[in-house]
């Protein structure tokens, strides 16, 4: 073998190791960035959406009687649960399991907010749900107003209810699940009952674990 042939041979084997070593570098790189899957859950009830679901646009009103859109549920973690403050049974317990839970929260994860949207917006008052939140805590609050606005709402949030007249006084049959709103503003996790306030607090820890994981890795 000449020496002009021993240089052609080398350099084709440099070009088919640097093409293979930047083919393995790019992969790496990709494997790297790919998202991590979302945790499975269902020891606690929970499934995690991979990508939050966007929710339907509304324009509805708090405990304070200000106007609240979709985009207030930005920038931090909201507990949503569909319900009324003349619910006898579920819904009081709902909230309680939230109170009890927001109390075993380590300080080290960011505070959440709990959201009760109102089935019974005729009865249920801004006035009403202030009252009635309070007895919660601050981070509680109320959503009221246009009947159909909060059915698109509430299925966005994979949750229906359901008006009935019992012995002349209206009764609303309603979802059990709490809905986990991302910092995005998306449904990101349903939580099924039964809840279990510690069960609760270990979910959401891992969300935003897994969720946390995720954006450093996006951002890297």
């Amino acid at each position: 073998m000449n020496r002009s042939v021993r240089i052609t041979v080398v350099a084709l084997v440099l070009v088919v190791l640097l093409v293979f070593g930047l083919v393995i570098a790019r992969q790496a790189l990709f494997v790297d960035k790919e998202p991590i899957p979302a945790p499975d859950l269902a020891e606690l009830n929970t499934f995690v959406y991979d990508q939050g679901r966007p929710l339907a646009p509304f324009s509805l009103t708090d405990e304070t009687g200000k106007t609240v859109t979709r985009d207030d549920l930005k920038g931090h973690w909201t507990f949503a649960f569909v319900g009324y403050t003349n619910c006898p049974d579920i819904c009081p317990v709902a909230m309680t399991n939230l109170r009890q839970m927001d109390q075993l929260l380590p300080k080290t994860l960011p505070q959440p907010d709990y959201l009760l949207i109102s089935a019974d917006p005729e009865h249920d008052t801004p006035e009403k749900l202030d009252t009635y939140m309070g007895f919660f805590g601050e981070h509680f609050h109320g959503l009221t107003g246009d009947l159909d606005t909060t059915r698109a709402l509430a299925k966005s949030l994979n949750a229906v209810f359901v008006h009935r007249q019992e012995n002349g006084q209206l009764q609303v049959d309603h979802s059990g699940h709490f809905a986990l709103i991302n910092p995005d503003g998306e449904l990101q996790a349903v939580i099924q009952p039964p809840h279990k306030p510690r069960q609760l607090a270990e979910a959401f820890e891992r969300i935003y674990q897994w969720a946390r994981a995720n954006r450093e890795r996006a951002g890297s």
